[in-house]
């Protein structure tokens, strides 16, 4: 995979910045995940952990269409990956999962995501449980979201076969 990520600009509004953002992180995963097999993204970190590249990658997937499709939105959808039964199921089945699926549901929602964002002004509320919560809100925590576990791709990953890098 060639590196197609475009780093965000320095000086924009509030939106294009927050999404900008938000988009390197997207690709950075993209890029943790790229030139691996599928016995790689399934391999686990260390024990007792059930982390591995294609569980984030799931697990991601779950977020998108949470925070977006979910909350921002008032779509009534069930969870991915049958999180009703095994809140961790997006890390913990990953030994049988279709490395495929996860990937084209991932872009998926990301897609969703992406349309929903822009069509909502960044004071636009959804409902999270009873309680608003700001488009700008959930931006800011996506990025927070993809950052965190951005740092464990790379760890995963250099794991894996010592690639390193941003």
């Amino acid at each position: 995979m060639i590196d197609t990520r475009v780093p965000p600009p320095l000086t924009g509004d509030e939106l294009t910045v927050l999404t900008n953002w938000l988009e390197w992180h997207r690709g950075t995963l993209a890029v943790k995940c790229a030139g691996l097999s599928d016995d790689q993204l399934r391999l686990r970190s260390v024990p007792p952990s059930t982390l591995s590249l294609l569980g984030l990658v799931r697990h991601l997937a779950h977020v998108e269409r949470a925070w977006f499709r979910r909350v921002l939105n008032g779509e009534d959808l069930p969870k991915l990956w049958d999180k009703d039964r095994d809140n961790d199921a997006d890390f913990n089945e990953v030994d049988t999962a279709s490395v495929e699926e996860a990937f084209a549901t991932w872009q998926a929602e990301i897609e969703c995501a992406r349309a929903i964002s822009a069509a909502k002004p960044l004071d636009a509320v959804g409902d999270r449980n009873g309680q608003d919560c700001t488009h700008r809100w959930i931006l800011v925590h996506m990025i927070e979201e993809y950052a965190r576990h951005n740092g464990h791709a790379d760890l995963l990953r250099e794991r894996i076969d010592g690639v390193t890098g941003e």
